[in-house]
């Protein structure tokens, strides 16, 4: 396992994320607890769970898993999404974030985590209240580092203007979607990333199972199928005539394609760790061996050709092909 900072912290995070979605849904204790002892041997140091996820027994679950290592683990979770009934226990407002990060605090039983993502931007809440109430977080020793998760370039280049404006603590790290299938983050979510030393931590590297194989002629069981939103987000044909064309070509090569896949998304220069998950240890283990593929930019190259290339920010298309 290799180890790369996280933004401009000079903290080290290992080269994957494992993220803790699984938790006290499709993976129960025992099965969260084996998962989380193989990737701590496999060199694992970085874990992503969020509030939302499974009711928050993702978070309680993480938090017993990492009872008397906590000092040699950096921990992420997020807010925004709904944790109640009530009218405003969502968004990005200062009064839902404190609330929900002290009850993330409580479950995790830690007294702060390095990483809290704002998990979507919020459109009732101006960004400067949003990046004050990370502020704030982070003056009360609650977080380490502010973050986001799917916002647009532009939105996280407006919150570091911010930011540096006032001399907050600035963004160091943002979670997009990026896969061999979902590529819109190429245009201008990495380039900005780059140019500002923020960290990348994509989700979905496999997309959500599609670069499998198992999902081959649209059969298969699984989230794509039982799931509307992924069956949504990887329903076109195209996505599936990608995916394919890329189980073939890792078996021509001799590669899993889960493990190709996340290699992949890690391999791009403005990625620091692809977020990695699963329901059972021997599914996990396909991610873990990506480490194990040397992902030459000949190859990478290569599989980038089997997908949509995402059109240049400017839309100018004959010059990229000049290019």
């Amino acid at each position: 396992m290799k180890y790369k900072l996280l933004g401009r912290t000079g903290v080290q995070v290992s080269q994957l994320c494992f993220g803790t979605m699984s938790f006290g849904g499709d993976a129960d204790e025992a099965t969260s607890s084996e998962m989380f002892n193989a990737v701590r041997d496999a060199g694992i140091n970085f874990f992503d769970t969020a509030d939302q996820y499974n009711k928050g027994k993702s978070e309680e679950i993480l938090g017993k898993l990492m009872r008397g290592s906590r000092e040699d683990l950096v921990i992420a979770t997020k807010t925004f999404n709904p944790t109640g009934t009530e009218l405003n226990a969502k968004g990005n407002s200062r009064r839902h974030l404190t609330r929900a990060l002290e009850a993330s605090l409580k479950r995790l039983q830690t007294d702060r985590v390095e990483i809290l993502y704002l998990h979507m931007h919020d459109p009732l809440v101006p960004v400067d209240e949003a990046m004050r109430a990370l502020e704030d977080a982070v003056r009360a020793g609650k977080v380490l580092y502010p973050a986001l998760s799917n916002w647009a370039a532009w939105q996280v280049q407006q919150a570091l203007g911010v930011q540096e404006a006032h001399l907050w603590a600035r963004i160091q790290a943002i979670q997009p979607m990026y896969n061999l299938v979902k590529r819109q983050a190429e245009v201008e979510i990495l380039p900005m990333a780059a140019a500002n030393g923020v960290s990348v931590f994509p989700y979905s590297p496999a997309a959500a199972g599609l670069l499998s194989g198992k999902y081959s002629g649209k059969s298969g069981q699984g989230r794509l199928v039982a799931n509307k939103m992924y069956t949504a987000r990887y329903g076109e044909e195209w996505a599936h005539e990608v995916a394919d064309k890329f189980v073939a070509f890792c078996k021509q090569r001799g590669m899993h394609p889960v493990s190709a896949a996340v290699a992949w998304v890690g391999a791009h220069p403005a990625v620091t760790a692809p977020i990695i998950g699963a329901r059972s240890v021997q599914q996990l283990q396909a991610s873990l061996d990506s480490t194990k593929i040397e992902m030459s930019a000949a190859l990478w190259n290569e599989m980038a050709a089997l997908s949509r290339t995402p059109p240049p920010a400017t839309d100018r298309l004959e010059e990229q092909k000049k290019g």
